[in-house]
């Protein structure tokens, strides 16, 4: 069965940075390309970038484009988002998820609020 936990979320200024983790399991992480999304209150749920499963690859949606940064350690099953410069329309549940549109976790809130 696949498993993803989320965790790192919480409140934090504009401008300011967090970093997401991903732990996944019940299924061969090293082969699976992953994905990060996120769904504001009362918003669609958006792609924010994604990463192949060799960690070489990464593609990010226009807004989030040189702020955030996808990573992985497929020694560790982990996957994880560096959110950097912020910006109160980041807010949102962040989730990960397996492939492209695969299962997804419980996510973790980040909220951008001063």
């Amino acid at each position: 069965e696949v498993q993803l936990v989320e965790s790192g979320g919480g409140l934090v200024q504009p401008g300011g940075f967090l970093r997401l983790s991903c732990a996944a399991s019940g299924f061969v992480f090293s082969q699976s390309d992953m994905s990060w999304v996120r769904q504001a209150p009362g918003e669609e749920l958006e792609w924010v970038g994604d990463i192949d499963h060799s960690g070489i690859v990464a593609k990010y949606s226009e807004s989030v484009s040189g702020r955030f940064t996808i990573s992985r350690d497929n020694a560790k099953n982990a996957l994880y988002l560096l959110l950097n410069s912020l910006k109160t329309e980041d807010t949102a549940m962040y989730y990960c998820a397996k492939g492209f549109d695969g299962p997804k976790g419980q996510g973790t809130q980040v909220t951008v609020s001063s």
